[in-house]
């Protein structure tokens, strides 16, 4: 039997990428999370890409909302459409390390040996919580937290996209078959799962597939 890894996946193109690269090691579970962000859609396409690989997959309600405190939750911060210094108002507080204590205690109900977080430390919105100082700790504390760790078989954390630029992201996920086109990575798109085309994570994603040589399939709300 293969080991089991829990992959968090948000239905956007890094951990839509992990997944995949996942699959091709791991029996895997993914777990999405209703957090109160300002948009579902990319919860629907979590849903379809684990359906079309057949995947399990797990949807934990939190509500994040109710704290606010981020331009993803309160909807009174708007979603910047230009690049910000410093830690942006995208900035969801905590979310990484509750995602990651979530996963942390699915790993021992279902017997899993690692975790897949798509985290990126290269392309990406200067969030804290992605660099590799904060798995470093995190799976440290995870050593001391919890069954496994204390009986000597630690979780591994795994996070292959870490040091990878956006096009190189998109080039692996290429390399394993992802279909990027079912993936929504907008922090603000609409119903239809269609992009704003303006915000940190859309600029991104566009100049991803610009560097990679790779046609953006991304559907856009027209302008």
């Amino acid at each position: 039997m293969r080991p089991r890894a829990i992959v968090l996946l948000s239905g956007g193109l890094d951990s839509t990428t992990c997944l995949a690269w996942a699959q091709a090691r791991y029996e895997c579970i993914a777990l999405s999370f209703m957090y109160g962000q300002r948009s579902t859609t990319e919860l629907d396409a979590a849903r379809a890409l684990t359906k079309q690989a057949g995947v399990e997959h797990r949807v934990i309600n939190i509500d994040l909302g109710n704290l606010g405190g981020s331009a993803l939750t309160d909807h009174n911060i708007e979603v910047p459409d230009h690049e910000q210094e410093g830690i942006p108002v995208t900035y969801v507080p905590a979310r990484n390390t509750i995602f990651l204590s979530y996963a942390l205690a699915a790993a021992e109900v279902f017997d899993a040996q690692a975790i897949v977080i798509g985290i990126n430390a290269v392309d990406y919105s200067g969030y804290p919580d992605c660099r590799p100082e904060f798995i470093d700790a995190f799976a440290n504390m995870a050593r001391l937290a919890t069954k496994v760790g204390v009986e000597g078989k630690p979780l591994k954390f795994e996070t292959p996209l870490l040091h990878l630029s956006k096009a190189n992201i998109i080039r692996l996920g290429m390399e394993h078959g992802v279909d990027y086109a079912n993936t929504v990575s907008c922090y603000q798109a609409d119903d239809q799962g269609r992009a704003c085309g303006k915000c940190d994570s859309c600029r991104l994603r566009k100049q991803g597939f610009a560097d990679a040589d790779v046609a953006d399939p991304t559907r856009y709300i027209p302008n």
